[in-house]
């Protein structure tokens, strides 16, 4: 690809020089792909050409989900759960201070805590992160 001085000069004055496109037969584009390795094709082809170094690129988590049983297992849970729907009757109750505490409703609402770090636990899990302090 040679310049002419016109072009250059369009060049110099900020103008932008029109696209270049290239064909490719599917096999090419795919191998061209592959080397690339997620950049851009233009910024891949361009680096390669004019041995400039590649671009950064920035990947998002390809498989977010590490075990699919376990999280079909939690959402099952929550699915079968009125958990939304309790909570939002204890708030109403303790708003209205009209919540009885006494050892049956304290260990229901530590049994539900409980319920709710495991889920918390096996949805980490399946996510594949490390568990924290909840």
């Amino acid at each position: 690809m040679t310049t002419s001085p016109r072009n250059f000069n369009q060049l110099s004055k900020g103008k932008t020089p029109a696209p270049f496109s290239l064909r490719l037969t599917f096999e090419e584009r795919a191998k061209l792909e592959a080397a690339a390795n997620g950049v851009p094709l233009g910024a891949y082809i361009k680096a390669v050409l004019f041995d400039q170094e590649l671009p950064k690129v920035r990947r998002r988590n390809t498989r977010p989900v590490e075990d699919h049983a376990v999280l079909g297992r939690v959402l099952a849970r929550l699915g079968q759960s009125r958990l939304s729907s309790n909570l939002n009757q204890l708030a109403r109750a303790v708003n209205t201070g009209t919540l009885p505490v006494h050892p049956e409703v304290e260990e229901d609402i530590r049994q539900a805590c409980a319920d709710i770090q495991a889920m918390r636990a096996e949805l980490l899990q399946a996510l594949g992160k490390a568990a924290g302090p909840s």
